[in-house]
């Protein structure tokens, strides 16, 4: 072999093949793949004169075909979806997905790598609530499993999925703006995590794109599953009240709903409002609440292939893909009140 095919690795089968570095990996492993792109992939190999290393094959030898999921609170429907979009992807590639709950907190957080080391797991997906933490990032480090990080920035050289927040919610405060709203509120948790900064970016983004003042309109509750009915109920109180509502998680947008309704507004005659993330609850709702919704399946793909590519070629450079946000709008937006008349 010449020092040219020294240096080729399953990125340049993939491409002479014709297909995704997955694809190219899963005929490799032969899971998962159709006969015709097992061919292909063969073929490209073969005349490429690639071969999987002996590390690699051992390790593909003794895949426990588990993976490990480390959410930080299951208790949030959102994530709740993101787990079934997961779990149904790594079955169709004969992996079964073993949850564990962060709780937002650290120490069961580092617990539960632990845990999944301990088991020998194949892989892990995880969406740490304590980003930051030096001691979560040194146990993430000491894997001795690939990870996969799932809309967090989390030090180190690691695959991640990244979700678009900063540029769904310009779009959501821009379509606002457009209507004629400017008194726009924000209701987030406080939680330090890519996603909040990311919102927060997004909102004081927009409006200074359109040359307006930032508002003074961010609320950012205790929790995720906390009630934002007292924080939403002094902002309705205000001369200057908010003709708009962009509101985070299920269990905000229902304290929230009922504050407006407390108060005797009504949606959207007196105060559109617009949630972050789809849910029954929003769908069902009357009105029906716009909302900002990740593609639960296109993430799940995008993670489920960073990480069985990776663990499948290990030498891989870190690789980040990144997904957008979609807005549905329903029956719970309109132009203010007073922009209407």
């Amino acid at each position: 072999m010449n020092a040219g095919k020294q240096k080729i690795d399953l990125r340049d089968v993939a491409r002479l093949a014709g297909v995704s570095l997955g694809s190219a990996s899963r005929a490799m492993n032969g899971a998962g793949a159709s006969a015709a792109t097992q061919e292909k992939v063969s073929q490209a190999a073969a005349a490429l004169g690639y071969r999987p290393n002996h590390a690699a094959r051992v390790l593909r030898s003794r895949l426990s075909r588990t993976v490990g999921c480390l959410l930080p609170d299951i208790s949030n429907p959102l994530y709740a979806q993101v787990f079934r979009a997961l779990e149904d992807e790594f079955l169709r590639h004969d992996y079964l997905l073993l949850l564990a709950n962060g709780a937002n907190d650290v120490d069961r957080e580092v617990k539960a790598l632990g845990t999944f080391t301990q088991r020998g797991m194949d892989g892990v997906i995880l969406a740490p609530g304590n980003e930051r933490n030096a001691e979560l990032v040194e146990a993430l480090r000491l894997l001795p499993m690939p990870a996969v990080v799932f809309d967090r920035e989390v030090s180190g050289a690691h695959d991640a999925v990244l979700i678009d927040h900063a540029g769904g919610v310009r779009r959501v405060v821009e379509r606002l703006i457009g209507l004629g709203h400017r008194n726009i509120a924000l209701v987030l948790w406080q939680g330090d995590t890519r996603p909040v900064r990311r919102r927060v970016q997004g909102f004081r983004t927009a409006f200074q794109a359109a040359g307006l003042p930032v508002p003074d309109l961010l609320v950012q509750a205790r929790s995720v599953t906390a009630s934002v009915n007292a924080e939403v109920t002094e902002l309705l109180g205000r001369p200057d009240r908010p003709s708009a509502l962009i509101v985070q998680g299920t269990h905000m947008l229902n304290s929230a709903l009922r504050a407006i309704s407390a108060r005797g507004l009504q949606v959207p005659r007196d105060i559109s409002v617009v949630a972050i993330g789809d849910t029954p609850f929003a769908a069902e709702h009357d009105p029906a609440v716009s909302v900002l919704d990740i593609d639960q399946a296109e993430t799940a793909r995008c993670l489920v292939d960073l990480l069985l590519t990776r663990i499948a070629e290990n030498g891989l450079p870190q690789r980040k893909a990144r997904v957008g946000l979609r807005y549905v709008e329903r029956d719970s937006v309109a132009p203010p009140a007073r922009a209407s008349r």
